[in-house]
């Protein structure tokens, strides 16, 4: 359809130029005609690409600031983080530290914008475990066409945590899409800043399905994100790999006193290991962690980092991305606009528009000086609309239609009687077919006004016709529902197509309906567009399913509460609750399966059994709680002497175990027991009093000494009693 009515457009168009060049008096018609043809030429080659993005990060650079972003925090790597660190990538102990401190504070989600493909000890395993047992931990990958240059996920993170570095560059060097998915070899994934959204979103109930008016689309709470396509606004056959879109970038109110440019609420990772950073910060939000130091050279430049004098600013990979995150959760959660573009049919009517509004002006007047105040208040109309317009979330040709700008008021003067008279006509037509419909059905005309009703939906509102005629949602309803009647308008008139939605709606009594209106758009002969919409009553059937809905969640919450539950007596069961290490049960269960893969695999295991040496006198003089503290110390540092694949039990008392897996030879388990009773002597404060206190040993090794579990046991047991024997302080080997 829309195909037909473009040839019909330009075939009509060539007619009525033919007919200007036999007269004169037309003659700014082929003027105007002429010019943005050529300008329309010259932009599909590319002509002006770098223009019209410039011009678009001018309007950027000039909006109003919007509310502080606090649904974010940035967790910066700076130079003074790597100075601590001491090394560069940095160890994954101090990752699944930081990560452990921030989980803590229930962050709603965490993302961890640094590529992990690779082991970084030590700690390596400890953040294994980490990214175990955080399911709300986002990580990132690079994909490329080139399997050599791509960056793969976070070793042992589940692949459905993890998302891809979504960044696409212009001509220019800047970023100004959001890549949201790519298919590739087969595969579907989720950019990094999407699935963050997503994660964060979760807990509003908001998931992402496909849109009502074109399944293709993506819907997400009350946003519908049109896919970016190669010929969008400005672009010239730019790759529109995936689905992308427009980045409306946000600009938050800066915390800063100073006024410098600024975007969301950073601390840096030295502050949050040591502890200082305000758990309001951290609690139900996004947490980010990203480099910010200079010298990891991690930026890209976005439509703010330009300026007028001076060079441009870039900002850091970690804040962009955050840019992403603050668009996606604000067009779901608030309606924020998206920026979108007028189709190629529309533009190039807008550029033919301002042409001939140009040649009109200097062809009345005869005068290009006499013309220059209308002129320049024409560049005045066209920068205002085109900027009001990207407020409204709408990429305008402003670039075309300044160099273009030349046409709309003779063309507007010649057609609007006729235009005024078709409107009549249709009007008077559609009144005779709506009203013999039972439905409720209003007709409205582009400035949202209400232009024809039938005798259903008068009886509907509870307002006579001659009252509403004319008028608009806002003078008779809520402002929150006219807000929702005007946007799902807006999205008919700026889409084309039809939509069905469903909305609250007060009649003039105060009663409250639920309704489902179908919206769709008609042309008249004369190019008028209305807005058709039919209006049916569902307020039983909604009840009913809220009714269900609050059923489900409430079975939903109580099966969550026995998992739970069910967790936490799990965890009970094989831990010990003073020093939080395995229990003498848990120790045996897996003493008895490392048997096992050791006999698989051939390899040897060590056994050692602990005991303190002084550990009464010191209940007996200090007290059973310093006691306790001391206990916890000495586990503490048990863990601190092992590898992430060894395990360390508490049997009881002043007992514990340690089961060395994998041992190349007995030598091995001679060292760590060194290691053990240096760190176990070492000075213990308690009560403001230093202590110290010792450890015997005993060791025994599968399948040296046995392979018997209960065997090696007993050895291990009897060997450390000889070295309390032999002097304490020591360790024996069975």
């Amino acid at each position: 359809m829309s195909k037909q009515l473009g040839k019909s457009f330009v075939s009509s168009n060539l007619n009525l130029n033919l007919k200007q060049l036999l007269d004169r008096k037309y003659r700014q018609l082929v003027v105007a005609f002429s010019v943005a043809v050529c300008i329309i030429l010259l932009r599909s080659v590319g002509m002006f690409q770098s223009l019209e993005l410039a011009g678009l990060d001018h309007f950027f650079r000039l909006r109003p600031t919007e509310q502080p972003e606090e649904r974010m925090t940035i967790v910066a790597i700076d130079e003074d983080s790597l100075r601590r660190v001491g090394s560069w990538p940095i160890p994954d102990g101090v990752i699944a530290q930081l990560l452990k401190k921030l989980q803590v504070y229930q962050p709603r989600a965490i993302g961890l914008d640094i590529y992990r493909d690779l082991a970084v000890n030590p700690g390596h395993q400890e953040l294994l475990n980490v990214y175990s047992s955080m399911p709300n931990l986002i990580g990132i990958q690079l994909l490329t066409e080139r399997t050599n240059t791509r960056v793969l996920a976070p070793l042992k993170l589940n692949p459905q945590q993890v998302g891809f570095n979504n960044l696409l560059y212009d001509i220019d060097g800047k970023v100004r899409r959001n890549l949201l998915y790519l298919h590739m070899n087969n595969q579907h994934y989720e950019s990094f800043a999407l699935k963050l959204a997503l994660r964060y979103l979760q807990a509003e109930n908001i998931s992402p399905k496909k849109a009502t008016e074109n399944p293709d689309y993506l819907s997400l709470g009350k946003a519908v994100f049109i896919p970016f396509r190669g010929n969008d606004g400005g672009y010239v056959r730019t790759d529109d790999k995936g689905y992308q879109i427009l980045a409306n970038f946000p600009k938050p109110s800066c915390y800063k006193k100073s006024g410098e440019f600024c975007s969301f609420r950073q601390i840096s990772m030295s502050d949050v290991l040591d502890g200082k950073v305000p758990i309001s910060w951290i609690r139900d939000r996004i947490v980010l962690i990203g480099s910010t130091a200079p010298s990891l050279q991690d930026f890209a430049f976005i439509p703010y980092s330009g300026q007028m004098l001076g060079t441009s600013k870039p900002v850091a990979g970690i804040e962009l991305q955050a840019y992403f995150i603050s668009e996606l959760i604000s067009s779901a959660l608030e309606g924020r606009p998206l920026l979108k573009v007028w189709p190629k049919f529309w533009e190039y009517l807008w550029i033919l528009g301002w042409s001939y509004l140009g040649s009109a002006i200097i062809w009345q007047i005869k005068s290009f000086s006499k013309s220059i105040p209308r002129v320049l208040l024409s560049l005045l109309i066209l920068s205002l609309s085109s900027y009001l317009a990207f407020l409204a979330g709408w990429w305008f040709p402003l670039i075309p239609g300044i160099l273009t700008f030349s046409s709309a008021s003779i063309w507007m003067i010649f057609h609007i009687a006729y235009m005024q008279e078709e409107l009549k006509r249709s009007k008077e037509f559609l009144h005779q077919v709506i009203n013999s419909i039972p439905d409720p059905i209003f007709v409205k005309n582009e400035k949202h006004q209400w232009i024809v009703l039938n005798e259903a939906y008068c009886q509907f509102i509870g307002y006579p016709d001659s009252l509403l005629l004319e008028k608009s949602y806002y003078e008779f309803f809520p402002r929150h529902e006219a807000d929702v009647f005007r946007q799902q308008d807006d999205l008919v008139f700026s889409l084309k197509k039809p939509r069905e939605n469903e909305e609250e709606f007060t009649d003039a009594t105060g009663q409250t309906h639920l309704i489902a209106t179908k919206r769709s758009l008609h042309k008249d002969a004369a190019g008028n567009f209305f807005l058709v919409g039919v209006i049916r009553d569902i307020t039983q059937r909604k009840l009913m399913e809220e009714e269900l809905r609050r059923t489900a969640d409430e079975l939903f919450r109580s099966n969550t509460e026995l998992k739970l539950k069910e967790d936490h007596l799990r965890y009970l069961a094989y831990h010990d609750p003073l020093t939080g290490l395995s229990n003498r049960k848990f120790f045996v269960e897996q003493f008895y399966e490392s048997l096992l893969w050791s006999q698989n695999n051939d390899l040897l295991l060590g056994l050692l059994f602990i005991d303190l040496d002084g550990f009464k006198q010191i209940n007996d003089t200090l007290g059973h709680d310093m006691g306790d503290r001391l206990l916890v110390i000495v586990a503490q540092r048990l863990n601190n002497c092992l590898r992430g694949s060894d395990t360390v039990s508490r049997l009881g008392g002043d007992e514990f175990t340690v089961i060395l897996r994998a041992i190349p030879d007995v030598q091995i388990a001679a060292r760590v027991a060194e290691k053990i009773l240096a760190s176990i002597m070492e000075p213990i404060v308690l009560s403001g009093y230093a202590t110290k206190i010792s450890a015997s040993i005993g060791i025994s090794i599968y399948p040296i000494n046995s392979q018997d579990a209960e065997i090696l046991i007993q050895q291990a047991d009897a060997a450390m009693y000889r070295a309390k024997h032999l002097g304490k302080n020591r360790y024996e080997l069975t």
